[in-house]
Order: C-alpha cells, then structure tokens, then sequence
C-alpha cells in the first residue's frame, strides 16, 4: 500500500506541476494515519494534520468533499494552527481529494502548490483520476480481507513506515545531509536496483546496506 501510494504522490507533482503531495488514511478507529508522501515538507504537513486534527484533510474526511484552491495566510480563521506551518514550510494554497468508494471515504489525497499556484479544471480531473486509482488499488486489496487480517495488514503498513523513518535518520546522519535529500537517496537507491523502499530501508536499519557508501553520491544516481 506504501508503494502504490508514494507512487501516487510522485505522479501528482509530475503530472500537475503541484510543488508536494501527500496521502492520509483513516483508520478503523476514525483518527488520521500518514502513509505517504512526495517531499519531507508534505510528511511534516500530514503529520501535524494527525496530531491537531485540523487541516484539509480534516476538513474533507468530514463531509467527503472537496477542498480546491484554499490560499493559505498566517492569519488564517479556518485552521489557525495548520495554515502557518503550511505557510512556513513554502506553500501557498492547499486542495485536498477524497479517497472515496460510494460514501466511505478511505483517505484524502494532498496537494500543495508554492506561490501563485492553482488548480485549474482539467488538473483537478486529473488529480481525482489519480485518487480514484488509489481508491480502487486499496478496495481491491482490501476485499479479499476480513476485519483482523485488515488491521494486521495497516499495522504491517504503519512498521514499514517506521522503517523508512528509521532509515531517513541513519542516512542523514551518516551523510551529513537534510532528511528530504535522505528521502531522495532512500528511494533513488531502491529504484536503481529495482528493489522495494521498504526493504531497502530495512537493510539500512539492520546494517546490511551501508547509509552512505552502497552507491555513488547522490548526484550520480539522480543521472
């Protein structure tokens, strides 16, 4: 589920030119988990969206709507405490996309824009096609579960994502760079060696792949 989802997020910032893209899901019991995401600064949005319950995503789990083209400003009524950190962290406006099959909404789709951006109508087609993808990915994945092999399955999903964290640490601590340009090497490696991120990310933990040294630098494998 990691996998398809981070591969969503990428696709968004490349196919509509948005400046970051993230992913939330709901949880059994109703709270919001953060699953993936395109740069570190759509991680941090999502997880203080977990943490203050507030933010788009907050907003379009409730009534399963839409949010296009809301401009951020430190000064902000509607999510006082989200929209300055959003504002702080580059972005300029915010839309957010329900995961949703029928009326049960999955998750929400994220996407950030910097200055001046915007959604116009066919990036906003497009941008629910990819939710839409998403939605059926996780349905038919899911339908084949019952309701504890399901929490088993996100509670695996959750561990792969301490993994990964994990494993952002070690590389910049080891590499002596920011935790976005550890992300990147993260996931440059696994796709050079067509491996998956998790387990890439597991064999940086355990000490089996070297954080720093298992390939060039960074800028040889973005060639």
């Amino acid at each position: 589920m990691i996998e398809i989802l981070t591969k969503l997020s990428d696709r968004c910032v490349q196919v509509i030119e948005v400046a970051a893209a993230g992913v939330l899901l709901t949880q059994p019991d109703g709270c919001l988990q953060y699953v993936a995401s395109s740069h570190e600064s759509a991680e941090v949005i999502a997880l203080f969206q977990m943490q203050s319950v507030a933010g788009p995503s907050a907003g379009c789990l409730a009534d399963g709507h839409a949010i296009v083209n809301y401009t951020l400003a430190v000064d902000d009524a509607r999510w006082p405490h989200f929209a300055p950190l959003a504002v702080r962290e580059g972005f300029h406006t915010a839309h957010c996309l329900p995961l949703r099959i029928r009326d049960y909404v999955l998750g929400a789709l994220n996407l950030f824009h910097n200055e001046n951006g915007s959604l116009n109508d066919d990036d906003l087609a497009v941008a629910q096609g990819l939710a839409d993808i998403a939605t059926i990915a996780i349905v038919q994945h899911q339908e084949f579960l019952d309701a504890k092999t399901l929490n088993d399955q996100l509670s695996s999903a959750l561990w792969s994502r301490i993994i990964i964290e994990q494993a952002k640490g070690m590389i910049s601590q080891s590499a002596h760079c920011g935790m976005d340009e550890a992300f990147t090497r993260l996931r440059t490696y696994a796709r050079n060696h067509n491996k998956r991120l998790t387990d890439v990310a597991r064999s940086i933990v355990e000490g089996t792949l070297d954080a720093v040294a298992a390939d060039p630098p960074l800028t040889a494998l973005q060639k």
